[in-house]
C-alpha cells in the first residue's frame, strides 16, 4: 500500500466518525419511545424543540453537544412520557455559513427534537 493511498484512508476514516453524537433516551427519568405502532396515533400535546451542538476541526472535535435531558426538561413536567420521539439534525445556513466564514474549523450543527408528550 503506497503512503498516499494509506493517508487518504485515514483521512476517510477520520471523515466518517466526524461530527458524530449518541443520544440516550433511558437518561431522561420519563418512558420514552421512538417509534408508535403503525396506525396507531399518540394521544397527548405536540412539541418541537431545537438545541446546537458545536464540533471543531472539521467536526473531529466535540466543543459542545446537545443535551436531550436539558432540551426536553421544559417540556417534562409531572413524570409525563414522550411516544413518537424524533431527533434531527440538521445544518442551517447559518450553520454553513460559520462553517464557511471559519474555514472548518468550527463546525455548528442544529439538532431538532419532536414528539408527543403524554400522561401517565
Amino acid at each position: 500500500m503506497t503512503p498516499k493511498l494509506r493517508h487518504l484512508g485515514l483521512a476517510a476514516l477520520l471523515a466518517a466518525g466526524a461530527c458524530t453524537q449518541t443520544f440516550d433516551a433511558t437518561s431522561l427519568g420519563v418512558p420514552a419511545t421512538m417509534a408508535a405502532v403503525p396506525g396507531d396515533t399518540a394521544q397527548g400535546t405536540a412539541f418541537r424543540t431545537t438545541a446546537h451542538t458545536v464540533h471543531g476541526l472539521f467536526g473531529l472535535v466535540p466543543i459542545s453537544q446537545a443535551n436531550l435531558r436539558k432540551a426536553l426538561s421544559r417540556q417534562l413536567v409531572g413524570g409525563q412520557g414522550i411516544s413518537n420521539l424524533k431527533i434531527k439534525t440538521k445544518s442551517r445556513w447559518l450553520d454553513v455559513l460559520v462553517t464557511g466564514l471559519t474555514l472548518g474549523l468550527i463546525v455548528p450543527r442544529t439538532v431538532i427534537y419532536e414528539g408527543t408528550i403524554i400522561g401517565r
